[in-house]
């Protein structure tokens, strides 16, 4: 179940999240949300 929720990032972590996304765009060769990445770096790095 997905819920919208307002986030406020600091620049250098908005900058990182930009990049992953970008490399994901290239490797997969189609449109990555940013909600995706940020989803995926959150359950990355929960552990």
């Amino acid at each position: 179940m997905s819920k919208r929720i307002t986030i406020v990032l600091d620049d250098d972590n908005d900058k990182r999240l930009r990049e992953i996304q970008a490399k994901l765009i290239l490797k997969e060769g189609n449109s990555v949300s940013f909600s995706r990445v940020i989803n995926d770096e959150i359950r990355k790095n929960k552990k």
